[in-house]
């Protein structure tokens, strides 16, 4: 009933993955935030979206 009635699984994967791409192909705000890997969703960066942007980069001289 559930796969039924709702897309799971791989087609679910790949009609996502296929939005992304789309958002991607067109340009647009969000799809340029996907290809530089970040927030999609108006967050702050300045700060914080660890998650999206991966582990921070170590600056020289940094260390105190």
């Amino acid at each position: 009933t559930i796969d039924r009635d709702y897309q799971v699984e791989g087609d679910l994967r790949r009609e996502v993955s296929m939005n992304i791409k789309r958002l991607m192909d067109l340009g647009c705000y969000r799809g340029l935030r996907h290809r530089r890997s970040l927030p999609v969703r108006g967050q702050r960066t300045h700060t914080n979206a660890r998650t999206r942007k991966g582990p921070a980069k170590a600056i020289a001289g940094k260390k105190k």
